[in-house]
């Protein structure tokens, strides 16, 4: 006598399969979609029990930490992103926050000083001028929203690896992690702040980063999504303890390289 299958308690099974597709890594998302995409497939891949909408978060939420592993594999810390001509810039670039833009933060550079902590040798703050003195790179590369969008800026600073190794830190360490004027933080992993391209960016366009961009400063990270790229720095630590980030710690992808 074949079984019947009851409905699952707030949730559509067809989009949870879709879901779940998404989240995987391409080998494995081939093997899920070779092997039926059922639901019974995606509780092997996971070892949850989807019986109710609660249930299906929690697969979702072990498919998208298998995904941020997976990349973290294959990232490759020395290949760069595509860089572009200034002819290919986007103009006017676009603002994107989760707040308005006549929201965004105001921070007196004049009184700024960057907080630097954790597994590092100098915990003296940064001032502005301090920052400004740093030997500094151009990089036009593009910015990829993780809403279906991207542009193409010109952003300069220093590298993050310089700035690391000015202050001490001890790289054998997992993470760095971003606190902004406005609440907003984030975590990356030290591969990735130690790639060439990954920028404590100062400027825009030429010009001192505007307010709407991140005064008094950014981390740009090409290799990254652009939600992983946190403005307004005022704060930076260096831990081997995953500190999470706003939209990481409401369930977005942590690793998000490209």
């Amino acid at each position: 006598m074949s079984r019947i299958r009851k409905p699952i308690p707030g949730v559509d099974r067809k989009l949870l399969i879709k879901d779940a597709a998404k989240l995987m890594p391409a080998p494995t998302r081939r093997a899920f979609l070779r092997g039926g995409a059922s639901l019974g497939a995606l509780t092997f891949l996971t070892g949850c029990d989807i019986v109710d909408g609660i249930s299906a978060e929690k697969a979702l939420r072990k498919i998208s930490h298998f995904n941020d592993g997976a990349q973290a594999w294959l990232f490759n810390p020395n290949k760069l992103a595509p860089t572009y001509p200034e002819s290919a810039i986007t103009k006017p670039f676009p603002f994107n926050a989760y707040y308005q833009e006549d929201e965004a933060p105001v921070v007196d550079g004049a009184t700024f000083q960057l907080e630097v902590g954790g597994l590092i040798d100098n915990k003296e703050p940064w001032t502005l001028e301090r920052l400004y003195a740093l030997p500094q790179e151009t990089q036009i590369t593009r910015h990829i929203c993780i809403e279906g969008w991207s542009a193409i800026g010109k952003w300069t600073g220093v590298r993050l690896s310089e700035f690391l190794r000015r202050i001490g830190a001890d790289t054998r360490a997992k993470y760095v992690w971003f606190q902004c004027a406005e609440g907003y933080s984030n975590t990356i992993d030290m591969p990735t702040a130690l790639h060439p391209q990954t920028q404590l960016t100062f400027k825009f366009a030429d010009e001192i980063l505007p307010r709407k961009y991140g005064f008094p400063m950014k981390c740009r990270m090409p290799t990254k999504l652009g939600f992983k790229n946190p403005k307004n720095v005022i704060a930076m630590h260096v831990t081997n303890k995953d500190l999470g980030g706003y939209w990481e710690d409401q369930g977005y992808n942590w690793f998000s390289g490209l």
